[in-house]
């Protein structure tokens, strides 16, 4: 725990707050704690890698069993997906994909007037996609500003820091996906 401490820049007491189930992390903490056990945030909080196993620490509740033999796929309910909304900003996430799917793919509700940063370090081992469904999404990569559309997708390139950010008076809905990149 002091090594996680130590690498996110999050304190002791509150990882262990977090692990209790006694405080609910803010977007901005689950970035920097995923940024250091090289964890996507829709990993930590699935509790599962990307196409596979588990991942120490909670989940947000059970994942319907696996599709039958044969190919037969399954339906999840958009009633039972699990979800998590930042407690200070009301940023809604839902996984769409289940832990066994080869990418995790995110829904994500960011409220009006509201920014969501990330350090550069959450970046250095996934690629990902971010795809506008309604409203407008201004997103910060490093320097560079992108003011997006619905429709509109952004495939982000190098690590870097990066904020998500609603500047208007109405939600912004937009889907991420996320894949592993190769370590070797």
């Amino acid at each position: 725990m002091d090594r996680l401490a130590e690498a996110s820049g999050v304190s002791r007491a509150m990882i262990s707050k977090i692990e209790r189930g006694e405080s609910s992390p803010t977007a901005v903490l689950l970035g920097r704690l995923s940024a250091a056990l090289e964890l996507s945030v829709s990993e930590l909080l699935t509790g599962a890698r990307l196409g596979g196993g588990p991942v120490d620490g909670p989940g947000p509740g059970p994942e319907p069993p696996p599709p039958e033999a044969g190919g037969a796929g399954r339906v999840r309910r958009v009633a039972d997906a699990p979800h998590w909304r930042d407690p200070d900003t009301g940023y809604l996430r839902r996984p769409i994909s289940t832990p066994g799917f080869p990418a995790a793919v995110t829904e994500v509700m960011l409220p009006p007037r509201t920014r969501v940063p990330y350090p550069a370090a959450a970046y250095a081992f996934i690629a990902q996609l971010v795809w506008v469904l309604s409203g407008q999404l201004t997103l910060t990569d490093g320097t560079e500003r992108h003011v997006l559309e619905a429709g509109d997708t952004f495939e982000l390139g190098q690590p870097r820091p990066r904020e998500f950010g609603n500047e208007t008076d109405a939600d912004c809905r937009y889907v991420v996906v996320v894949t592993r990149k190769s370590t070797a």
